[in-house]
């Protein structure tokens, strides 16, 4: 059986930046194991497989060792490939993932792509010796969300300073660890650990914006907000707090179009 298969660099207007994500669109869904399989085999930190069901796609995500409860940029890869390569031509694109529920993505004029996905609950939590030692360098607080943990502190370059113990962070009881500062040219700068997920450094991760963006979102009194995540790939948001919403923006382009035998 031949499928098609697309590797779309998202959160970003070139090649070779942002987070790339394979994309598969089923006929019909395949089994879990094998879908685990394949994405393993694209050893890429996200595979999304969507499959058509009336008015609206269903969608999975998958690292190459889990599946995952939400990714952004895998979501945002899907709707790009449908809007660009499955002649997708309404506004709005509504997405039914089995553990998020629905997720809206809509397209503007310029080719930006705003996923809609609920806002995380943020926890704040004491401080956590295990994590601290993990990422190397004591945070200033500490939140605990629905997956991961968020870890801020005070200025963008010690962000860019970090270098964790992945041996350590492997051990935590979470999805991942978020970094994050005030921005020195946009509002607020990030990075995300995972190695428990077999992503040992996200390039762009637009699910750990929803834990993000209402802490910024209070902090700097903004609605909106400018964020950049600082992998060594990069990637750039736009991020809107609706309160038990956020609106998370970006662009994708294009790398693979191919064909997968199963």
């Amino acid at each position: 059986m031949k499928q098609k298969i697309y590797q779309i660099d998202a959160f970003t207007e070139k090649l070779f930046s942002g987070n790339p994500a394979a994309v598969c669109i089923l006929e019909n869904w395949l089994e879990t194991e094998v879908m685990q399989k394949i994405a393993a085999e694209n050893n890429l930190a996200e595979t999304a497989f969507a499959v058509k069901n009336k008015d609206h796609y269903e969608l999975r995500w998958f690292t190459p060792e889990i599946e995952v409860d939400l990714c952004g940029h895998a979501t945002l890869a899907t709707a790009f490939t449908l809007y660009n390569y499955y002649d997708y031509n309404e506004n709005t694109l509504r997405f039914i993932s089995p553990r998020s529920g629905e997720l809206l993505v809509q397209k503007s004029e310029s080719g930006l792509l705003t996923m809609d996905f609920p806002t995380d609950d943020l926890i704040p939590v004491s401080e956590q010796t295990n994590i601290t030692k993990a990422i190397g360098k004591q945070p200033s607080e500490t939140f605990k969300g629905k997956t991961d943990y968020m870890l801020i502190y005070e200025f963008q370059e010690e962000i860019e300073a970090i270098t964790p113990n992945f041996h350590l962070l492997n051990e935590l009881d979470c999805r991942g660890v978020i970094v994050t500062a005030k921005g020195n040219e946009v509002d607020f700068v990030s990075r995300f650990f995972a190695p428990q997920c077999g992503i040992p450094e996200d390039p762009v991760t637009g699910s750990a914006h929803t834990t993000l963006t209402p802490y910024w979102s209070e902090k700097l009194n903004k609605k909106v907000l400018i964020a950049k995540q600082l992998s060594e790939r990069g990637g750039d948001l736009q991020c809107e707090y609706l309160g038990d919403r956020v609106k998370i923006s970006g662009k994708g382009v294009c790398y693979l179009v191919g064909e997968i035998e199963i």
